[in-house]
Parts: C-alpha cells; sequence; structure tokens
C-alpha cells in the first residue's frame, strides 16, 4: 500500500506525461499538416504555371522557388547572433561558468525550471545528488551573506551590536 502523497505525485507526474506527449503529438499533427499544405501549394503552382512555361519550365520555376527559399532559411539560421551590448562581448572570457549560468536562468526563468522540475523527480532517489545539492545551497547562502553590506538592518529586527 502507498501513502497517499506517493500516490498523488505518481498521479500528478502521469498527468504530466500525458501532457507533454500530448503536445508532442499536436507538433507532429501541426507539422505534417504545414508539409502537406506546402506539397499542395506546390503542386498547385506547378499547375497554375504549365500552360504559361509547359510543363518542364513550371516545375524549373516552382522548384528554383523552394531552393531560393531553402537557401534563405539557412543563411538565416547560420548568420551569427548579434549582441546588443558591447559589455556581454568585453566580459564574456572572464566571468566564471557559474556566473554565466545564472545570466542563462535569468535571461529563461520558465526554462530553468522546467529542467530544475524534471531532473528533480528523475533524480529524487539520488542521495548523493541530494547531497551535493545541500553543499551547493550552503555555499551560496555563505555567498549571499558575504555580499550583504552589515549597514543595512530592519528596525523590526534584534539588533546583535549591543550585546
Amino acid at each position: 500500500m502507498m501513502p497517499a502523497e506517493s500516490a498523488w505525485l505518481q498521479g500528478a507526474l502521469r498527468k504530466a506525461i500525458a501532457a507533454v506527449v500530448a503536445a508532442l503529438l499536436a507538433f507532429v499533427l501541426l507539422v505534417a499538416l504545414l508539409l502537406t499544405g506546402f506539397y499542395l501549394l506546390v503542386n498547385a503552382a506547378t499547375l497554375s504555371l504549365t500552360p504559361l512555361l509547359g510543363e518542364a519550365g513550371a516545375m524549373a520555376l516552382t522548384g528554383g522557388v523552394c531552393m531560393l527559399l531553402l537557401a534563405l532559411v539557412f543563411y538565416r539560421l547560420t548568420r551569427p547572433v548579434k549582441t546588443t551590448r558591447a559589455t556581454d562581448r568585453s566580459s564574456g572570457s572572464s566571468r566564471s561558468p557559474a556566473d554565466l549560468l545564472l545570466d542563462i536562468v535569468r535571461k529563461n526563468p520558465l526554462e530553468a525550471a522546467s529542467v530544475a522540475f524534471a531532473l528533480g523527480v528523475a533524480e529524487q532517489g539520488d542521495p548523493r545528488l541530494k547531497s551535493l545539492l545541500l553543499q551547493g545551497g550552503m555555499v551560496l547562502m555563505k555567498q549571499a551573506e558575504a555580499e550583504k553590506p552589515p549597514s543595512t538592518s530592519h528596525p523590526d529586527s534584534p539588533s546583535t551590536s549591543g550585546s
């Protein structure tokens, strides 16, 4: 007999997996519809140009247009990304991997949370991972306390300087 929390967690996990599978199936269906629509569009263009250019000319023209579109897509994919800040380029090599990872998490918080959840579910029984996460959390807490300026004290918190 399973505890109620474990059964609830497994049910939630099953629902999450079902949602991911449904999203993937919807994506595959949309891609299939897109490809079929593109095929029908090219076929219609070829049929409409056949009286003007002949069958070979219509196929050559539609094939050339398709190759031109494909070349444009590959050009856009392989073009280097322009950064908007000059400071990113100059300070990128001197930054630590942890700082770069923190920047990625700050720029993509939902993706980072999803990855953390997936890793947590997948590795929830690993004691080595738990100890590693606890050690990392303690290091981050100590860094945050060391970086915090000592002059910031709240009026409702007890002062430690009088003891």
